[in-house]
């Protein structure tokens, strides 16, 4: 193999690996955490306040870790007073996270997530949910 062929062949090779970890990297771009909260199956619903400044977001994202939990409803609360309510009607594992889920009316200020569940926990272990907003 001559100079140019192995030189072409390296650029090749870095070219691909600058695009497969772009490629990977281009979903979860841009996603932010927004707030968390401990949940338990001792209670059955709970609230995220979105501490960040502007809190505009396009979409958001649910994580759960520890153990499952079974959303039944998430309503996201707005600034101007309007509401957005997500039916979630499956259990996120350990680990897992939910679908993207887009903020209706696209850039909005959000001041409150709200989420209605059933967590997966059993003799008082607990799950940890995270939402992540993308801007």
């Amino acid at each position: 193999m001559n100079a140019r062929t192995r030189l072409a062949a390296a650029l090749a090779l870095l070219l691909a690996v600058v695009l497969a970890s772009s490629a990977s990297a281009g979903p979860r771009r841009g996603w932010e955490l927004i707030g968390e909260r401990t949940v338990n199956d001792a209670v059955d619903h709970d609230t995220i306040l979105v501490t960040r400044a502007e809190g505009t977001f396009r979409a958001i994202r649910i994580k759960v870790f520890e153990r499952a939990v079974q959303f039944r409803k998430v309503t996201i609360h707005f600034a101007n007073g309007a509401d957005q309510e997500v039916e979630l009607r499956n259990v996120i594992p350990a680990g897992g996270e939910s679908r993207i889920i887009d903020v209706n009316g696209g850039d909005r200020v959000i001041r409150s997530i709200d989420f209605v569940y059933d967590a997966q926990s059993v003799g008082g272990h607990k799950a940890l949910v995270r939402v992540f907003g993308r801007n």
